[in-house]
């Protein structure tokens, strides 16, 4: 699976939730809409993240919505998943990629243009860029300009989301960037009303991508 869209790109975290909360959640932005889910544990042990992988997989195949696997390329591996996504500290793009072979996607974090171009060039099929705004999920946040994501967009020739402290009271600054879509994690993961977040979420993001 190669073709996706990145429209409303929902990361998860699961460290406040019982799995069965984790899930349901899960579940609530697949229904409202999100267009790819990236599953993100940093802490648990492979064992365990392969077994929380194969649950949110199925779940996504049943919305058929690609899941990307955040850092690990095994466990993608394990899952059978749609791809993975790699930061400047995981395993290079090209090594990811003679693994994983030409069908998986394979996402990069980048914040710069020249990383952007490094990361296309080794074969990622789309970029990650940020943070735009604060975020509390990462400990060390370094903040990206709007302008040098427009001009990351304008670089390579693959699908730029933005990512970073954004929901839907924050997104205007995006307009006419050139981004293809948006990341969000706590925006729908700490929502009241995790469904109706998503929809929102979308609608706004597809008046960006326009």
């Amino acid at each position: 699976m190669k073709d996706f869209d990145s429209t409303l790109y929902f990361i998860t975290n699961s460290s406040p939730y019982t799995q069965t909360e984790f899930l349901d959640r899960v579940e609530q932005a697949l229904l409202g809409g999100a267009t790819m889910i990236q599953l993100r544990e940093k802490d648990r042990t492979t064992r365990e993240y392969i077994d929380l992988a194969f649950k949110v997989q199925e779940l996504a195949r049943n919305h058929n919505v690609p899941l990307i696997i955040d850092d690990r390329v095994d466990v993608a591996l394990a899952v059978k998943c749609e791809g993975v996504h790699l930061g400047q500290s995981d395993m290079p793009v090209k090594t990811a990629r003679a693994i994983l072979g030409s069908g998986f996607i394979i996402g990069a974090t980048t914040k710069t243009v020249p990383q952007a171009l490094e990361a296309y060039g080794q074969g990622a099929d789309y970029c990650g860029v940020g943070a735009i705004y604060p975020t509390t999920t990462k400990v060390k946040t370094v903040l990206t300009s709007v302008q040098t994501l427009s001009e990351i967009c304008r670089s390579v020739p693959i699908p730029v989301n933005a990512i970073g402290g954004l929901n839907k009271d924050n997104l205007s600054v995006l307009k006419g960037s050139g981004i293809s879509g948006i990341c969000v994690v706590s925006a729908i993961m700490h929502a009241a009303n995790p469904k109706k977040e998503a929809e929102t979420l979308l609608n706004l993001s597809r008046g960006l991508v326009s």
